[in-house]
């Protein structure tokens, strides 16, 4: 199992367009998503994320290389997965309950909560609060293949933990995941950050998550 350690930055409220010169300057490091966990889906682009806190929000900055670029979906709540799609899943408070925050190239967040087998989707208002910069901008597009890097920098809130009072993360251990997508690209894929042995694609396992230990 992976461990990493989340640094925290001291700072007041941060927008998400400046989190990759913050990352820098605060010597935040990259790490990779590159766990091919299905034969079946073998394609690997180039996937690194950073991750950092401060003392009411969690900051993840991530950087992709793909053969094609899809950002569809404008919409939060749409099926961002089937774009060009990275994740990011976490169990903030050490019981059964974890969220998903998926984000599409474009910043489109689809965003749930819950235990195994009893989940919700968040509401607007919860998804409106994370801020997210795209490099390729906020507007829609079908697959093209004239670009093939993009980034993009989230702030969640700990008030979008929508299921629990998070008022503090500093000294935790906390199980996560990083992942890629792409379901309906021309080259569909499946990566993690943390390695997963079920037989078939599926994120939604938190067994399989790593551990993040916020200094």
């Amino acid at each position: 199992m992976k461990e990493l350690k989340v640094k925290k930055i001291s700072a007041g409220t941060v927008e998400a367009s400046t989190v990759p010169v913050l990352m820098d300057k605060e010597n935040v490091t990259f790490q990779v998503i590159d766990v091919v966990n299905w034969d079946t889906y073998p394609y690997r682009p180039e996937v690194s994320f950073r991750i950092a806190y401060t003392d009411n929000a969690i900051l993840v900055h991530y950087k992709v290389k793909e053969k094609s670029v899809r950002g569809h979906y404008g919409k939060d709540d749409d099926p961002v997965y089937t774009d060009s799609c990275v994740e990011f899943f976490i169990s903030p408070a050490g019981d059964e309950v974890y969220y998903n925050f998926e984000c599409n190239c474009v910043g489109t967040i689809l965003q749930g909560g819950g235990k195994p087998g009893d989940r919700d989707r968040a509401t607007p208002s919860v998804m409106n609060q994370i801020d997210r910069w795209a490099s390729l901008g906020r507007t829609p597009f079908e697959e093209r293949t004239d670009v093939d890097e993009w980034e993009v920098a989230l702030v969640i809130p700990f008030t979008a933990f929508y299921k629990h009072d998070i008022s503090s993360l500093q000294g935790k251990t906390i199980r996560a995941n990083f992942y890629k997508c792409g379901d309906e690209l021309a080259t569909p894929h499946f990566l993690s950050w943390n390695p997963i042995t079920a037989k078939k694609p599926n994120f939604h396992l938190p067994e399989y998550f790593g551990t993040l230990l916020f200094e």
